[in-house]
């Protein structure tokens, strides 16, 4: 039998996210190809989109880690509303 591996299409990885930003600024940036020359242009957008990657990754995280500690804090507000308006 064969065996079928599945990816799961969760949270893009660095490279990937890297490789998208950096198709958007060369697209974006397009018209200062002649002036500041292909090579150029070219190192300067991977060296943006390695920074601007590594800060979106850094937020994904902080806000799953900060997404857990909200449900258990929803938990603590809806407990507190419940005898806020059971003692009035």
């Amino acid at each position: 039998m064969s065996q079928q591996e599945t990816v799961n299409p969760a949270a893009p990885d660095k490279k990937q996210v890297r490789k998208e930003i950096g198709e958007k600024l060369t697209g974006a940036l397009a018209d200062y190809k002649q002036e500041l020359g292909e090579k150029k242009l070219a190192t300067r957008v991977k060296e943006v989109s390695k920074l601007i990657s590594r800060d979106l990754l850094k937020i994904s995280k902080k806000q799953k880690k900060n997404g857990k500690k909200t449900k258990t804090s929803v938990k603590l507000a809806k407990k507190t509303t419940k005898k806020a308006t059971t003692k009035q």
